[in-house]
């Protein structure tokens, strides 16, 4: 069992995505005025209460109502003053009162011009191509909660089939950071002529735009990504990113997805230390990140929260625009994964891991087999730093 880290949420919060190795890995940033007393929020209430009595509650504490977040009974507000939130917070119909954190991180590399296509390296070293002659993961449908995904990629187009910016309804879920191109780079980039091919060369990609054009959001608009997949029925999800704090409007959203039926995968994190949030949460697929030796990167993660690992080191991908780049980071050994057990959802399940004999493979079997075939890598079985070892997708389609 993973070990779950409670604590108040301070004042300054750090929240960023697991992004890639440039100078600084995470950024602290502070959360709504400073003092943690008025700005965004996320009410929980109990249970039993409407929409309009939900309202009528923010309204009476001298709230504005953001945005719903239906997936965990809350909603998204702006409180005024530190009176109002203790309003809201002291109202029976009240269960919680949590931060609405920010995400934050910053620096981007150049992308690189387009070449013919190339097998990445962590494509190579997980075996992906080794299944492409019967299974590529086609129609499997995978969510990559993100910066958006280029939807004009000539690697990506094709395999894009709809998606959601919940930052700003009106405005599209396309990339306007590069970061989320990237993560659906390894995921599924289409196996053509050009450029690079992904893990699942032809999984369904959808584009769950909660981070903006500098790769900030808040966590609000995050859960509302991971309502939007519920709600969409996506199979897997991909979420390369995480906070140092825990939050349980996060835990509980991650909870309602995988109840629904969703493997949810999340890079571990690039500070070195303990495991982020959503990854340190024992319904996620933690991922550390490895390089072509097969040695743990410097800034991965590590703890025993970590379940997988898989290449995070010097990755070449698709990028924002049309163009490509190379990025280092736990975020993009996360997606290495998202393909893989995309990659075991378009087998049939049978045998031991049907544990519940339902015909269907459930995010714990998938989950199971997942770390059953992974490469042992580190101390025998389970360790920290790699968990149950690195992916391999060959191994784990038979």
């Amino acid at each position: 069992m993973k070990k779950i880290i409670f604590g108040a949420i301070s004042a300054m919060v750090m929240f960023s995505l697991a992004l890639f190795v440039v100078q600084t890995n995470i950024f602290t940033v502070q959360a709504n005025d400073g003092n943690n007393n008025s700005g965004r929020k996320i009410i929980i209430f109990n249970t039993g209460l409407n929409d309009a009595a939900k309202d009528e509650i923010i309204t009476y504490a001298g709230g504005v109502k953001l945005k719903n977040l239906d997936l965990i009974g809350a909603r998204a507000v702006w409180v005024p003053s530190r009176a109002a939130a203790a309003k809201l917070a002291a109202h029976p119909s009240v269960l919680r009162v949590d931060e609405d954190i920010i995400v934050e991180a910053l620096g981007k590399p150049a992308p690189s011009p387009q070449p013919a296509q190339v097998l990445p390296w962590g494509i190579d070293r997980v075996d992906a191509e080794k299944v492409w002659g019967g299974n590529t993961a086609d129609t499997v449908k995978v969510g990559i909660i993100d910066t958006g995904i280029s939807k004009d990629h000539q690697d990506l187009s094709v395999n894009i089939k709809g998606g959601v910016n919940t930052i700003n309804p009106i405005k599209g879920w396309n990339d306007d950071n590069g970061h989320g191109s990237h993560v659906a780079g390894i995921t599924a980039a289409l196996n053509n002529t050009i450029g690079v091919v992904g893990g699942g060369p032809d999984i369904d990609l959808y584009a769950i735009k909660v981070l903006s054009r500098s790769g900030s959001g808040f966590l609000s608009d995050v859960i509302e990504g991971i309502q939007w997949a519920v709600v969409n029925n996506m199979q897997v999800i991909n979420m390369s990113l995480g906070a140092s704090s825990d939050v349980q409007s996060f835990h509980d959203a991650v909870i309602v997805a995988k109840n629904a039926g969703i493997v949810v995968v999340a890079a571990a994190g690039n500070s070195g230390g303990t495991v982020s949030f959503p990854a340190a949460y024992d319904e996620v697929i933690a991922v550390s990140a490895t390089d072509s030796s097969d040695t743990i990167a410097y800034f991965s993660s590590r703890g025993p929260e970590v379940d997988l690992a898989a290449p995070g080191v010097g990755i070449y991908s698709t990028y924002k625009g049309t163009g490509y780049a190379t990025l280092s980071g736990t975020s993009m050994a996360a997606p290495h994964v998202s393909a893989v057990a995309a990659l075991i959802l378009n087998t049939p399940v049978g045998g031991v891991y049907d544990a519940n004999t339902n015909g269907t493979w459930d995010p714990d079997e998938v989950q199971k087999k997942l770390q059953d075939k992974a490469i042992d890598l580190g101390g025998a079985g389970f360790d920290n730093i790699f968990g149950w070892g690195l992916v391999n997708a060959y191994n784990a389609v038979q």
